[in-house]
């Protein structure tokens, strides 16, 4: 699942894309607060006593259709929330009085939409992440390398899908085991080095860490289809010869160029300009 935050009129409305599912879920709270034009809490409050209206009313199947994923709060932690695709979140705004139903409603229709076209043309969303990060001041070859590094990954999770890998935990496994062996540290002691936190860790990499990241799961990749790895053990041994050969290249390379490759470099700064493009679009 992969969770975006996007901004309607200067507030934000948390969302998460499940894949298995092709399906939007959005914060059913962040949502109400905008239609009721009140803080988090109040907007909570205001969602639980709907919620056991909707209920008494016999409109419980809306209330049902609501789950709960863990989505990022503004301390940086996640906690689980109340969460609803497109067609239950419509149920919800037509049962609040709101001079924001309408335009929340574009909105909606507006992100549902681009997700269509991403994946009926991957190519736009490429697009799109482009756009973002020159947004962000990133040169053209960290944004090259970090798109091609991303297909690099895509391949290898594309791999484990088919080679009895659960996805989630047993993917989170494998790609730790990858990143200490090429890096000599955790996926969480690099990002702890880079003082991030619920921030993706990728997007905070040097071109070179983007580099030997790519490098060390190409590896992986060719040495579990030489070795035909199938689940969770065989493929732990291919993350450990993949993450070598990637070390092994990382020594060189600074042996010769004098250069660490993993830093404590990071793109934290320009958080700030996140939120002003944000808000500008």
């Amino acid at each position: 699942m992969a969770e975006d935050l996007t901004l309607f009129e200067n507030r934000r409305i948390r969302h998460i894309y499940y894949e298995e599912k092709e399906t939007y879920y959005f914060s059913v709270v962040d949502i109400v607060a905008i239609l009721i034009e009140k803080d988090y809490q109040s907007a909570r409050k205001y969602w639980n006593k709907l919620a056991q209206r909707l209920r008494d009313e016999g409109s419980e199947q809306t209330v049902t259709n609501c789950h709960q994923l863990k989505l990022e709060s503004t301390d940086g932690k996640k906690y689980k929330t109340d969460v609803a695709d497109i067609k239950t979140i419509f149920r919800i705004i037509q049962s609040i009085p709101s001079k924001k139903a309408e335009p929340i409603k574009q909105w909606l229709a507006k992100v549902g939409q681009e997700r269509v076209q991403e994946m009926a043309d991957p190519t736009t969303a490429i697009d799109r992440a482009r756009e973002i990060y020159k947004k962000l001041g990133r040169s053209d070859k960290w944004i090259h390398q970090r798109i091609t590094g991303q297909e690099t990954r895509n391949k290898l999770t594309d791999y484990w899908k088919d080679h009895e890998i659960t996805e989630g935990e047993e993917y989170a496994i494998l790609t730790n085991i990858i990143h200490q062996e090429w890096s000599g540290l955790s996926v969480k002691e690099h990002k702890n080095l880079k003082g991030l936190k619920s921030q993706n860790l990728r997007d905070h990499m040097s071109e070179a860490e983007l580099i030997f990241t790519a490098l060390a799961e190409l590896s992986t990749r060719q040495v579990a289809e030489s070795e035909n790895a199938t689940g969770l053990n065989e493929n732990k041994k291919a993350a450990i010869k993949g993450g070598k050969v990637a070390n092994r290249a990382r020594i060189d390379f600074e042996e010769t160029t004098g250069q660490n490759v993993v830093t404590g470099d990071n793109f934290l700064p320009n958080q700030r300009k996140a939120k002003q493009i944000e808000k500008k679009d």
